[in-house]
Formats: structure tokens, C-alpha cells, sequence
């Protein structure tokens, strides 16, 4: 895992110029977090690149940016972040076809794939990938990102050329690139969809998944090499249920290879408890075989004033303590209180690994804490993220009013937990014609979706439901992940998003999904002899978010404090309308995360420092 980037101009003699030296530089610098363990860069006269690495597989060889032919005149260069889970196989395809190999690193294997197949090397990877390919034969440049979505790659157009990155950050760093933000980017701030291949800063983009982005002197183009697709489920419930559980197992098995300490995330929940339980299986075959570590968080005093609410039924920790002990994994457990949630450093650290005001609340500086904490035992951890999408688990599905609405369905229980009511409240929604902007990308999304001759009118349905899950909040999640984990130099994996196993189980109908009549019966039937009794009932959690009254008053503190004169985020908030936010009664934000009013208290106190650490200019 790693942080890319780099600049492509065509009018210039690049590599002669020292000036552009120094700019990629700063460029790579910023994705230091992301790659602590060596940095590199490569110059063209027309390419530049930069690369900062994570060690994961072949510690000693996998330098990068890596270049394939004679060092004075390559035929390829590439830059690459992620991992292909099959590049053995592929490795030991591309030496039957001739290539020879000076590393054991997939990174080549990437590479050599290139020479051999050119963009057709996208349709034999399987992983988490975004990499960008300079060829110097055509002088042209590649562009491409895995099929879910995992890893994240942006890019900027130029007059005469690109600059790209892992992050908005390196792209920022470049002299030519202002932090402006337009209406259309406070919408998306602001709209929770998540627009694929939408960048909130003006003049930037965001690769598609599954999308290869080709830079020429023709200018810029892009081809979508993977996109989920409606086709007939054929198989009756035992066969699906058995292929489920043969997919997970050679999923699971394939992301543990690394040749650094693994571990897993591990909540409780179902998704995660599976992840466990397959990976304890792989990695415990001998009485000399180290315990897995499983890692899970939570906050002082959560038990005992824990009460359920619209989306959190029970604590997560007795549950991650059980399915550690039945898998013979190691618990360990990651602590946090009011004081480390509110420290300054933990909340600047995530909201500059995502370049942008963060959306979920403590949750934010919680995982990130969690991913530091993890970091200091681990490099890489398996996680259960993508399974509630994947599988129907998350309330949306099975809350009618959601499922039936006429909008995106996670904005159901945002608004129940007053979240809407809060945005209208301080002035957002009206001002920003949120509504409007919704309702547009919602349409948008619709139109997407693949149609199936002769569908049921729910199945239908349920399949737009499932599209919108996988394409759009699964989005925001995995760039949350990413972003937060690499940060901490952390290798977060996550072997749902496997393309064949996304493929396989949209297509299952929902009444399969939901044969029991509960939540994802799917996968709970493909684990269920894996896991405890207890985990295989249990109600779907999200990830914790803290329920202390004392959290809420000190997000109170620091939201007057915005009422100072001159603080940036009154450009957006009128001074009265952060008032009446604030003259709402204690308690009145106690429901964390995405889902509450408390997100928007958050949201305006970190788009106020993001408007201040990142120089944004608002052009609205």
C-alpha cells in the first residue's frame, strides 16, 4: 500500500526544468503518511513521477516508481498503491510468456502485465489497486483504479497534461492547483451521496471505479472496464449458500499473503466476526502458529450508559471478546475516552487524511486512533467492511418507508435522527438547494442500474436499492477507511469488495438474501458454523460512536467558539442560525456518527478549520 503521484505536460521538457523538480517533490511528500517506508520519484521529459511506499510484500526489492526496459530509455514506467491478490498466477503466466523478473513484488507483475496485454492488463487483476502507467513508447499515460472502488486516485486537468494523486493533498500542493470550491462542491459536502468521480475541488476529478482514465496529447479520455451487471441467478439456496462460503474461504485465505504481521478488525457483528473466524482458520494450522490479533474499540464507560437507539441496539465488546475466544484469536482492545476524541492532533490527523471536513463524527477520530493503535502491532488488517451492502444488513433495507422512498435510502434514518431537520436549521439545505441536488443525483444513480427482463416489481426495486449501496455509500466508506487507516500507515483490507464475490451475490435474489425473514441470511447461513450463537442473532451495529452527554457539551464549547467575528465558517452559516443550533436542549445531539444532528455540529466545526488549514476559497 502506498501514495502516488505525479505530473504530465506535453509543452515542456519536464525533467530539464529544476523548478518542476521541487514542486514533485512537495507533491510526494504529502502522501508521506501513506507510505512511511521509502519514497522515490522518476523524471521524463514529458512525465514526472513520484511514490511513496508501505512495505507489504518483498520489503527488500518493489522500489518505486518502477521502470521496465534500459534505465536510459524505458518502455514503461509505473507508480503503483494497492495489492493484486493474484499475481503469483500471473507472475507465473507472464514467465511462460517470456518476461523475466528482477523482484518478488506484485508491483512488477503490474508492470510486466502492461507490456504484455497493454490496458487489457485491468480485466486479469484481482484486488485493491490505483496505479498510473507512463508509457514513453507512445508517450501516453494510464490511469486506472480497481473495480470497487477501494483505493482512491484522483487527478486535475492541465492545458497540456494532468497532475494526479492518491489525495486531493498532492494536487493541492501544486502551485498551479487553488483549494477553491464551488456550489456543486458545498452540495456534495453537504448532500451525503457521494458522487462517483466528483472531487468537491473545483477543477479536480475523481477516478471512477472500474474506470481507466488515458492521458494523450489528444487530451483526456476515460473507458469503463467493469461495471456490475444484471444477469439471471441460476442456482437454487444450498448451492448459492455453499458458493458463498467457497468464495470467502479463497478470498480470506488470498489476503492474508504479506510478508509483514497481519491482523483483523473485529466488532462483534457478523461481517467482521466471519473475516475472524476464516482468517484464524488460515493462519492457525500448527501449535506453534501466534494467535491472530483481533482488534476492536470502544469507549470508557460505554456499557454503562449505553442506551439503543434508532441504529445501535447492544455494545460491541462482549461480543468481540466471545468471537476472539471461539475462534482462538487474541482480543485486544483499543480504549478511548472524551479526551482522546477531542485532542486537536487526532481530530487535524483525520481531517488531513481526507482533505476535506469530516462527515461521521467521532467515529472519524476514533477509527483513526484505532488504525494508529492497531499500527504499532500490525501493518496490515482484515476488515468486514462492504458486507451490509453487499448483503441487505444495513436498516434501509428493510425499513419500508426507506426502501420506497423517493430519494437515496440511507437519508431515511438521517433524517429520523434529526439530521435533515439540523441542516435546515442552520440554513444549509435552502441556501445550498440541497433538495435539488439530491433529487438530481439520485436520478442519475437510477439510471444506472442494470434492468432484468420479467423482475418482480420488489426485486426491482431491491436491486436499485443494493446499486445505489454499492456504488454510492460504499463509496464514501471505503474512502473514509482508506484515508483514515493510511494515515496511520496501516494496510486495511477488505475481502467483501472481491469483485467475483460483488458480482455473484447482486445478483442473488432478495428473498434468498433474506430467506429466514431476517438481515443477511446469506451470509449468516454461509459462516454458521464458524461463529457463536450469540454473533449469528445478533441485530446489525454500525461501527460505536460514543453516547457521553460530556461529548456533546464540549462540541457545544467549541461551536460557539465559531460565533467569534471572522471565523471562516460564518461565509456559510449566518451568526443566527449557529445560535438557534445551539439553543436546542442537551441531548438534542446525542445520536453519533452520519445519522444524527450531531454530525452537523461536527461538520461546521471542521469545515471552519479545513477553510483555515487549507486556504479554501469559497466561489459561490
Amino acid at each position: 500500500m502506498c501514495g502516488i503521484t505525479g505530473w504530465v505536460g506535453y509543452r515542456r521538457d519536464l525533467g530539464a526544468d529544476r523548478r518542476v523538480g521541487e514542486v514533485l517533490a512537495a507533491m510526494t511528500e504529502t502522501m508521506a503518511l501513506r507510505g512511511p517506508d521509502a519514497g522515490g520519484v522518476w523524471t521524463g521529459a514529458h512525465a514526472v513521477l513520484g511514490h511513496r511506499r508501505l512495505s507489504i510484500i518483498d520489503l527488500e526489492g518493489g522500489a518505486q516508481p518502477m521502470a521496465a526496459g534500459p534505465p536510459d530509455a524505458p518502455q514503461a514506467v509505473i507508480t503503483y498503491s494497492g495489492e493484486v491478490y493474484n499475481f503469483r498466477e500471473l507472475r507465473d503466466e507472464l514467465r511462460s510468456r517470456g518476461h523475466r523478473f528482477r523482484t518478488d513484488s506484485d508491483t512488477e507483475v503490474v508492470l510486466r502485465a502492461y507490456l504484455e496485454w497493454g490496458e487489457d492488463l485491468v480485466d486479469r487483476l484481482n484486488g485493491m489497486y490505483a496505479f498510473a502507467i507512463w508509457d514513453a513508447r507512445s508517450e501516453e499515460l494510464l490511469l486506472v483504479r480497481d473495480r470497487i472502488g477501494i483505493k482512491p486516485l484522483y487527478y486535475h486537468p492541465l492545458s497540456d497534461g494532468v497532475l494526479f494523486g492518491s489525495e486531493p493533498k498532492a494536487i493541492l500542493a501544486h502551485p498551479e492547483v487553488e483549494a477553491a470550491v464551488d456550489l456543486d462542491g458545498l452540495r456534495e459536502l453537504f448532500s451525503i451521496v457521494k458522487t462517483p468521480g466528483h472531487a468537491v475541488f473545483r477543477g479536480m476529478f475523481e477516478v471512477r471505479p472500474g474506470t481507466v482514465v488515458r492521458v494523450s496529447r489528444n487530451g483526456v479520455s476515460q473507458r469503463t472496464y467493469w461495471r456490475l451487471e444484471g444477469r439471471d441467478h441460476e442456482h437454487d439456496l444450498d448451492t448459492t449458500v455453499r458458493t458463498v462460503r467457497d468464495l470467502l474461504e479463497d478470498i480470506v485465505e488470498r489476503q492474508l499473503f504479506a510478508d509483514v504481521p497481519v491482523g483483523v478488525l473485529l466488532s462483534g457483528g457478523l461481517d467482521s466476526s466471519a473475516v475472524t473466524a476464516l482468517a484464524a482458520r488460515f493462519t492457525g494450522g500448527s501449535a506453534a502458529a501466534t494467535p491472530l490479533p483481533a482488534f476492536s474499540v470502544d469507549f470508557v464507560g460505554h456499557d454503562e450508559r449505553f442506551r439503543a437507539n434508532v441504529q445501535w441496539e447492544d455494545p460491541d465488546t462482549p461480543f468481540a471478546i466471545e468471537v476472539a475466544a471461539h475462534v482462538g484469536a487474541e482480543h485486544a482492545h483499543v480504549l478511548l475516552d472524551n479526551h482522546d476524541i477531542l485532542d486537536d492532533r487526532a481530530r487535524e490527523a483525520a481531517l488531513r487524511a481526507q482533505d476535506l471536513p469530516i462527515s461521521t463524527g467521532d467515529m472519524e477520530y476514533s477509527l483513526y486512533l484505532l488504525c494508529r493503535a492497531i499500527k504499532e502491532r500490525v501493518t496490515v488488517a482484515l476488515s468486514g467492511e462492504a458486507a451490509d451492502e453487499l448483503f441487505g444488513g444495513y436498516t434501509w433495507f428493510h425499513d419500508p418507508a426507506a426502501v420506497h422512498g423517493s430519494t437515496f435510502p440511507w437519508h431515511h434514518p438521517f433524517e429520523k435522527a434529526g439530521g435533515i431537520g439540523a441542516l435546515r436549521e442552520a440554513g444549509l439545505w435552502d441556501r445550498l438547494g440541497l433538495g435539488d441536488y439530491i433529487a438530481q443525483r439520485y436520478s442519475e444513480a437510477l439510471a444506472e442500474v442494470p434492468r432484468l427482463p420479467g423482475e418482480g416489481a420488489l426485486q426491482a426495486r431491491m436491486r436499485e436499492v443494493s446499486h445505489l449501496n454499492l456504488t454510492r455509500w460504499e463509496n464514501f466508506l471505503l474512502d473514509r477507511k482508506d484515508r483514515i487507516s493510511m494515515a496511520a500507515g496501516l494496510e486495511v483490507r477488505v475481502p467483501f469488495c472481491d469483485h467475483r464475490l460483488v458480482e455473484y451475490v447482486y445478483n442473488v435474489p432478495w428473498r434468498m438474501k433474506t430467506f429466514d425473514g431476517r438481515e443477511k441470511s446469506l451470509l449468516r447461513a454461509a459462516v454458521a458454523d464458524l461463529l457463536p450463537e450469540s454473533v449469528l442473532t445478533r441485530k446489525k451495529n454500525p461501527y460505536p460512536s460514543t453516547q457521553d452527554h460530556a461529548y456533546e457539551r464540549a462540541l457545544r464549547a467549541r461551536v460557539d467558539k465559531l460565533c467569534a467575528p471572522g471565523s471562516p465558517v460564518l461565509e456559510l452559516v449566518p451568526l443566527h442560525r449557529i445560535r438557534a443550533l445551539l439553543a436546542r436542549p442537551e441531548g438534542a445531539y446525542e445520536v453519533g456518527g452520519p445519522w444524527g444532528a450531531r454530525a452537523v455540529l461536527e461538520r461546521l466545526i471542521e469545515f471552519d478549520f479545513w477553510m483555515t488549514e487549507y486556504g479554501v476559497r469559497l466561489d459561490v
